[in-house]
């Protein structure tokens, strides 16, 4: 098999792996119908600051599964309403923690929750998942979010993938990325941050720490998608080029669908 990952938008992707078409944290609403993230800038931009890319509606035909990170304290970027909507309509099971099961289930939404204990691995369509703790941010700006996991997941014949999820470059990612060294790993790369605090996901510098520590490809996305996330695709290539991780480090464009 040829395992693919279709970016759509930010942090929302679907992954191919034979007949399943994962669907992950979809934000699916168009240009301008989600409020701002920073409001004493003086922009006080709506979000997403674009609208889902050409062919998004083909490739959201595919998907038979989806997977939630986090959607809780006003976390629309991983499940708006339109997202809420197609998974609904559409019956799709949605795998994701033990916290967010409820949340979810009282939207509509088939939820299927991993055990409370989900670091260790679990059955998950024919292969296995785990969770990874996510550190959204440090200090009292951290205390306000909600923190959220990522997965490393197991396919027969696909090697490992780990999606990071909203998270900074924490003790427990890098142990995770050392223990178990993930074929692919898909990470934030936005540094968002709010009007105060520092920021909330990984900057294109702890991206590039992050590729220096892992030996497989690494996949950067939750780029200029959102109003508070000020790094660009090309600033990021050209820093990583800088340091001689260009190679294994891909940038995808909405809509782009990258093999492996």
């Amino acid at each position: 098999m040829t395992l693919q990952i279709t970016q759509l938008r930010n942090a929302t992707i679907i992954i191919h792996s034979g007949a399943h078409h994962i669907l992950v944290d979809p934000m699916l609403g168009a240009k301008y119908s989600l409020p701002p993230l920073r409001v004493f800038d003086g922009k006080r931009e709506r979000n997403p600051i674009l609208d889902l890319p050409p062919g998004a509606a083909g490739a959201l035909e595919q998907v038979t599964h989806c997977l939630i990170t986090h959607c809780q304290k006003g976390h629309f970027d991983h499940l708006d309403y339109e997202g809420r909507r197609f998974l609904r309509e559409r019956r799709i099971p949605v795998t994701c923690t033990a916290h967010d099961a409820g949340y979810l289930a009282r939207r509509g939404l088939d939820a299927q929750p991993l055990a409370p204990d989900s670091s260790t691995p679990q059955p998950f369509l024919n292969g296995t998942i785990q969770t990874v703790r996510c550190t959204h941010g440090r200090g009292w700006i951290g205390a306000l979010m909600e923190h959220g996991v990522g997965y490393l997941i197991a396919l027969p014949g696909e090697g490992t993938l780990y999606l990071a999820g909203d998270t900074i470059l924490s003790s427990a990612v890098c142990q995770a990325v050392e223990r178990y060294q993930p074929d692919i790993c898909v990470v934030p790369a936005g540094g968002a941050r709010m009007d105060l605090g520092g920021e909330i996901i990984m900057g294109p510098d702890e991206v590039i720490a992050f590729a220096k520590m892992a030996r497989g490809t690494v996949v950067a996305n939750h780029l200029e998608a959102l109003s508070h996330c000020p790094p660009t695709r090309a600033a990021l290539a050209a820093a990583a080029q800088a340091v001689g991780v260009g190679a294994r480090l891909r940038i995808p464009a909405d809509g782009e669908r990258l093999s492996f």
